[in-house]
């Protein structure tokens, strides 16, 4: 449950950062609308775009995967309408919006583990590559010489 709401804050945060950073997308009512909004939005998705992805499959197919885009703006179009507060201008603003909100989100949920806290993965690789080794010989020893940390929190690594 705690990554669910914390993940539902950074889409919020996105959705924020998106307003400042696109004239056509506007957030009136502050944090507020914007944590209503990113609510209706992740519903939005959760019920809604899966169908539409399998409805449009084909011409998802034809475009090669680019057909996704409309249908995140026509999502993000849906919400807009349904939150007081926060409001997009048009289509192509509903295009440029979900293709920054996505990248901001895939940003900050990078942050975040499958068990819903955050935390920041730090992989140091010790050891270069030999010319006489082959491409396999060379991943085992990387495998060996890595050393896999993860933020505990108060300057702990573990």
């Amino acid at each position: 449950m705690n990554g669910i709401f914390i993940r539902w804050l950074t889409l919020t945060g996105a959705i924020i950062i998106t307003s400042y950073l696109l004239d056509g997308i506007h957030v009136r009512g502050g944090f507020i609308s914007a944590l209503f909004a990113a609510a209706v939005l992740g519903i939005l998705n959760a019920l809604f775009r899966p169908i539409l992805i399998i409805l449009t499959l084909p011409i998802n197919i034809l475009t090669l995967g680019f057909f996704t885009f409309v249908i995140n703006a026509l999502l993000l179009q849906m919400a807009s309408a349904l939150i007081k507060g926060f409001d997009v201008d048009g289509f192509w603003y509903a295009i440029f919006g979900s293709l920054i909100i996505s990248a901001i989100s895939w940003l900050l949920n990078s942050f975040v583990n499958e068990r819903g806290s955050v935390s920041y993965h730090y992989r140091v690789h010790r050891g270069t590559r030999h010319p006489g080794r082959t491409g396999s010989q060379d991943r085992q020893q990387i495998d060996k010489d890595t050393i896999d940390l993860e933020n505990k929190g108060d300057d702990r690594w573990e």
